[in-house]
């Protein structure tokens, strides 16, 4: 199925049709799979100001950008926290369905630097996003339930832009800093959860004019067990050499786990690191890889599932 502006929209009754001029058009009516089955939208070249949400109803849902490149299809919306009531009614796309999987495709959220303002909230298992971007300024991707793994991805913001309690990997990702803040705030409540963050053979940039001389930190704990790990990633010299911040509370650095494998660039300034924080080996930190780290008790391996995409 498709989707394309210039179609009509599905009305009750005529679901049977398969293209679609709205993507939330096309979730809302999609011919429903087979058990066991996977429901594939591509979406034609073109910016989609809409609002959309995969509902726990929809699972297996796959959407693929019809463009050359992520920049060729773009979702987007301006909400922040002040005209919503909360950070938690911004979001661009909410994904609650297990099972999704996203291709070559932009969420957005064009509210600016005006406080927090989500790009795309993803509390959804077994999710793949692959060759996409997420672009936003506070609180771009909340990252907040179940195994997430992405993949060949730009994500941008400036404070906390990578939040929420997923278990996740972002595997050979750009991760952009526009200004001086926080690129991440998981919030793991206790050390008996497996959720953390993994940013994986990836490259962290920064805005050289959004920066000037100023520095900002791989990480902060929203919640006191926060758990980041950053392995074979480069890091730019505007890095703070400290690279943590522990949130003004000196119990979170008991209490959080924010470690390093094999880091380079100019930002690996290692002998400066907070204290608090850790060095891994490579063998200790083979245990954060994406077969291991999201394998889960049903044993899934999300690279061998994203080969499968475009």
């Amino acid at each position: 199925m498709r989707v394309d502006p210039s179609a009509t929209a599905a009305q009750p009754g005529n679901e049977d049709r398969l293209v679609f001029p709205t993507i939330q058009n096309a979730l809302d009516h999609h011919p429903w799979p087979s058990k066991g089955g996977r429901v594939y939208i591509e979406i034609a070249p073109g910016t989609y100001h809409e609002r959309i949400i995969v509902t726990q109803l929809h699972p297996n849902v796959t959407l693929i950008g019809k463009g050359q490149s992520p920049q060729d299809v773009v979702i987007t919306n301006s909400l922040n926290a002040k005209q919503a009531g909360g950070t938690f009614f911004t979001q661009t796309v909410e994904v609650n369905g297990d099972d999704f999987e996203a291709d070559n495709l932009t969420f957005e959220n064009s509210a600016g630097n005006t406080g927090q303002a989500v790009a795309i909230v993803v509390r959804a298992d077994r999710a793949i996003f692959k060759h996409c971007r997420f672009l936003g300024h506070q609180d771009t991707l909340f990252a907040d339930y179940g195994r997430q793994y992405y993949l060949d991805s730009y994500i941008e913001g400036t404070v906390d832009f990578i939040f929420g309690n997923a278990t996740a990997v972002f595997d050979q990702t750009e991760i952009h800093e526009l200004s001086p803040g926080y690129l991440t705030a998981q919030s793991r409540t206790s050390a008996e959860q497996t959720t953390g963050y993994v940013i994986l053979s990836s490259r962290v940039t920064a805005d050289a004019a959004g920066l000037a001389d100023k520095h900002f930190f791989l990480g902060r704990p929203w919640r006191p067990y926060s758990r980041v790990i950053y392995i074979n990633t480069q890091l730019p010299a505007s890095l703070s050499p400290l690279g943590w911040d522990p949130w003004g509370k000196e119990l979170n650095q008991k209490t959080a786990y924010y470690a390093e494998s094999n880091s380079t660039g100019a930002g690996a300034a290692l002998s400066s690191r907070a204290p608090w924080s850790h060095q891994l080996s490579s063998e200790e930190a083979r245990q954060y890889l994406p077969n291991v780290f999201l394998r889960g008790a049903d044993h899934w391996r999300p690279e061998e599932e994203a080969t499968k995409l475009p």
